[in-house]
């Protein structure tokens, strides 16, 4: 996809849309972002197997469930002693953010109808930071597939070494091995926190799952977390309600007085 064809008049410049950037940029970035985050696949691997999963097992989750926040969410909280049920509903509603970006990319990518389905399995955190960050759908295409195609060989190939060695690596809780998903998911986030209401939502989701870290069993605080944005939004459209009203009500004062 990331072909160096080369513009007339252009002096030999990797190919790129007009007012975009170059092929060789979009695929420097999505590679940096592909084999940085397709390396914690190795603390998955070691976490997942330190918790009581079979090898099969845990290479499944990464072959075929392919979202690192909620494989480490599941894990976490089978190795905790929580409800496989709940452990997996945890799981499943921090995956649901997915089709979310899906619903964008799917727009922004244009895909052709048999890719899309094959495409869904790298919808991702890390493949829509990047497809959003370019400026033309070429590079946008490149920078999606580049980075799926990288994230998902080193994200499985490191969970299978992982996996093998958490043995040799002895006690998993001792190296904090199960912070890298998260370290790595908060690092993405972060940065798309531009608003006040994302913030909110943010700081409280994080509020509410530790405060009730200790109360409930493992994999449902995650789940009470998502309440965050319906208070959120609910906060918000008091307060701008209140706002509204308070500025009729000068207007009006202001009618009478002339």
């Amino acid at each position: 996809m990331a072909s160096a064809d080369v513009r007339a008049g252009t002096g030999g410049a990797p190919h790129s849309d007009a007012g975009g950037k170059p092929d060789s940029a979009v695929v420097r970035d999505a590679l940096g972002v592909g084999v940085a985050v397709g390396l914690s696949g190795f603390a998955f691997g070691v976490t997942s197997a330190g918790g009581g999963l079979t090898l099969p097992q845990t290479c499944a989750l990464s072959l075929l469930v392919f979202t690192g926040a909620s494989q480490f969410a599941l894990v976490g909280a089978l190795a905790a002693g929580g409800n496989p049920l709940t452990a997996a509903a945890g799981a499943f509603f921090l995956g649901v953010r997915n089709t979310f970006y899906g619903l964008r990319l799917s727009q922004l990518l244009a895909l052709p109808r048999a890719v899309r389905p094959f495409a869904a399995q790298w919808v991702i955190d890390e493949t829509t930071a990047v497809t959003l960050a370019q400026p033309t759908r070429r590079a946008a295409r490149i920078g999606f597939t580049v980075t799926g195609l990288t994230l998902y060989v080193l994200w499985n190939l490191t969970t299978l070494l992982g996996a093998l060695g958490a043995k040799a690596i002895g006690d998993t809780d001792a190296w904090g091995l199960d912070a890298a998903g998260p370290a790595v998911f908060l690092a993405l986030l972060a940065p798309m926190l531009r608003t006040t209401i994302e913030r909110a939502v943010a700081a409280l989701a994080v509020l509410l799952g530790l405060g009730l870290l200790p109360v409930l069993p493992a994999g449902v605080p995650v789940l009470a977390a998502a309440l965050a944005a319906p208070i959120a939004l609910y906060v918000a459209g008091r307060r701008q309600g209140g706002t509204r009203r308070q500025a009729g009500t000068r207007d009006n004062a202001q009618e009478e007085d002339r």
